[in-house]
């Protein structure tokens, strides 16, 4: 199939599929979980790739958390 005419991401492809076998409650809230879980460490990454590249250290982490909210 031509991905290019297809109104859906590869992504939602591939859930319409996995989605027409049927999921019981337990395993849909297990895949719930396993998305939420693959997103949050992928935020964690970017997160932690952009601390180091600006050279942040807990310190200055704690100074900004304490700081006066304006």
């Amino acid at each position: 199939m031509d991905r290019s005419l297809s109104p859906f991401s590869n992504t939602q492809l591939e859930l319409l599929k996995l989605f027409s076998t049927g999921l019981s409650d337990s395993e849909l809230k297990e895949l719930r979980e396993l998305l939420a879980n693959f997103y949050a460490n992928k935020s964690i990454k970017a997160a932690d790739k952009a601390w180091d590249e600006k050279g942040l250290s807990n310190q200055e982490m704690d100074r900004w958390l304490n700081e006066p909210s304006q």
